[in-house]
């Protein structure tokens, strides 16, 4: 009769502290993204899973991952973290980690280890580039064009300096209204080798170098500020060709049928993330804790590749990456021949400087 009690006891000790640790948790999450096919391929794999989990939290999802820096700056100056979950680059997760406007965290405690039997730290390797950052994928900036306007008699293009040949290739060109990838492909068609690009722009003569360079097309540029925007304008024929994020074409060529194309050469690798912004109230960082370790663990990384071709960023998610999606990835070895590697820490520390220069040659 003893035991029967302390075993009722105990029984209700534990539901009691599970009830409270749940009434812990906040009941809403506002998660920031890019918008588009990439956003909708997390609420898929991430959200919409857990949501049916939980019933009774709301997940509120925000697009403006271009402005995440200067949006966390501006919360954090004014004492108002409205954000719970940002989705970033790596560069600038790195930026906000520096700036203390991200929280550091322990993988081992707060990711779950991988399905293979790996611990999340080895799972994810070096793609945790910072104390701050959750890598979530593996992407590419690169270019799509029209099939159907390239000039007769003339080869598609399929080099990166193709982009900077109006003659051969007229026709706009949508290019992203940032700096970055802009001045590393304007330079290597200017001369500048690979492995040289990141010593010649950390000078104020390689960024003019660069800037002269994207000077060539300048006239027949759209600049576009939100991934969504290339493949729509591919889609109503307003460009020839475009860069922008490879799921995005992925969306435009396979789902949507356009008459387009990849253009591989020179895509530019990257990573995806999230961070959690310092300074949430200990019910909303308790709740997304719990998101983050169920939205990144080797299931759900690479249930979001069935939706978008990008490579989950743990190791043991490859294996379960459907095959038919394997060929669109930008890691294939098809597709991977002439690739050019990111420099997070380059533009970690250059960004704001080389922003202010590239936009004050835009309003020329």
């Amino acid at each position: 009769m003893i035991f029967k009690k302390t075993l009722m006891a105990t029984t209700a000790l534990t539901v009691a502290a599970s009830g409270a640790f749940a009434q812990d948790m906040a009941d809403s999450m506002t998660i920031v993204s890019w918008g588009g096919a990439y956003q909708s391929s997390q609420q898929k794999a991430y959200s919409e899973p857990y949501v049916a989990m939980h019933p009774d939290v709301s997940v509120t999802w925000d697009e403006s991952s271009n402005e995440a820096v200067a949006k966390l700056r501006a919360m954090n100056e004014a004492g108002n973290i409205t954000w719970d979950l940002v989705d970033v680059v790596a560069a600038d997760a790195i930026r906000l980690c520096d700036e203390g406007l991200a929280m550091e965290y322990d993988p081992e405690e707060l990711l779950a280890p991988g399905d293979d039997g790996s611990s999340a730290e080895d799972d994810f390797g070096d793609l945790i580039v910072s104390d701050c950052y959750i890598p979530q994928i593996v992407y590419s900036t690169t270019f799509g064009y029209r099939t159907d306007m390239v000039p007769e008699g003339v080869e598609p293009p399929s080099q990166i300096c193709d982009v900077f040949d109006v003659e051969k290739y007229p026709g706009k060109r949508a290019l992203e209204k940032r700096p970055i990838n802009n001045m590393e492909w304007a330079l290597l068609c200017d001369g500048v080798a690979k492995d040289d690009v990141y010593d010649v722009l950390e000078t104020a003569e390689g960024q003019d170098q660069a800037l002269a360079k994207l000077d060539t097309i300048k006239d027949d540029v759209i600049w576009w500020s939100a991934g969504a925007d290339t493949p729509q304008l591919l889609a109503d024929g307003e460009v020839f060709m475009g860069s922008t994020y490879n799921g995005r074409l992925y969306s435009v060529i396979v789902e949507q049928e356009q008459p387009v194309a990849m253009m591989w050469d020179a895509q530019v690798f990257d990573l995806d993330g999230w961070i959690i912004p310092t300074g949430l109230p200990e019910d909303r960082l308790a709740r997304v804790k719990d998101f983050v370790k169920f939205a990144t663990d080797t299931t759900r990384l690479a249930d979001q590749a069935k939706y978008i071709s990008y490579g989950p960023a743990r190791a043991s998610s490859a294996p379960l990456v459907p095959e038919d999606m394997k060929q669109h990835m930008p890691t294939d070895p098809a597709n991977a021949g002439n690739t050019f590697l990111y420099n997070y820490s380059f533009w970690a520390d250059y960004r704001d400087d080389i922003d202010a220069k590239f936009q004050s040659w835009l309003a020329k």
